[in-house]
């Protein structure tokens, strides 16, 4: 897990600015959110820490690393978004096991991680479906131990449950909440919804055009 620090960032499209002199420091294994409203900045800056979006003033670091000019591949984070992020032909198993494939673990290590994360997603039980027999719920608990298995410093997620229907919510808020206290890792969570905010955050920075108005705990 790493420690996140922004320091002065800033973002311009179209000569108007989205990002603008912002400074936050997301503590090692918090949970923090980016609160506000659509197009307020949020993704944006969520973006530009992933490396999907250009850095055009400030400086991002995870720990001590300097990541501006890093390549997304090289900053070791796992992202999840609203749409699921898995393979339709692939089985639940093998979507978890993908990107250890990718980074060529050894196989043992590669059972045993996809394993791991098939029970803490409570997902074992539909290892060899495909992701259309599933449930938006159970696709989204897919999409997540996939991004947890490759052992990310740091986990991205971009409004993950504005598509489930509300009693989902409910549940996939607790269950990312319990999960991600057990792993430990370091968040950072997007979403609109304060109520979802207050549910499952260590700390909440609430934005607006751009600019952090206010960080402060969950009460």
């Amino acid at each position: 897990m790493s420690e996140i620090e922004i320091i002065n960032a800033k973002k311009i499209y179209h000569d108007v600015p989205v990002i603008e002199n912002l400074n936050i420091t997301i503590p090692k294994g918090s949970l923090f959110t980016l609160l506000g409203a659509s197009g307020c900045g949020k993704t944006t800056l969520l973006r530009m820490i992933a490396g999907f979006n250009s850095i055009e003033g400030g400086e991002f670091y995870f720990d001590d690393t300097k990541i501006n000019n890093m390549e997304p591949s090289k900053r070791n984070i796992g992202m999840v978004f609203q749409n699921y992020a898995i393979f339709p032909h692939l089985t639940v198993r093998d979507n978890v096991a993908f990107g250890l494939m990718q980074k060529k673990v050894p196989k043992e290590e590669l059972i045993q991680q996809t394993n791991k994360y098939l029970e803490l997603m409570q997902i074992a039980q539909y290892a060899d479906r495909k992701p259309d027999k599933l449930s938006g719920g159970q696709q989204q608990r897919v999409t997540l131990a996939c991004a947890l298995a490759v052992n990310p410093s740091v986990l991205l997620m971009d409004e993950p449950l504005s598509n489930l229907e509300a009693k989902l919510r409910l549940d996939m808020r607790q269950a990312i909440r319990e999960i991600q206290h057990e792993v430990g890792i370091t968040t950072v969570y997007v979403t609109h919804d304060q109520e979802e905010a207050m549910a499952i955050s260590d700390q909440i920075a609430v934005m607006k055009d751009g600019v952090i108005q206010q960080i402060g705990r969950p009460k």
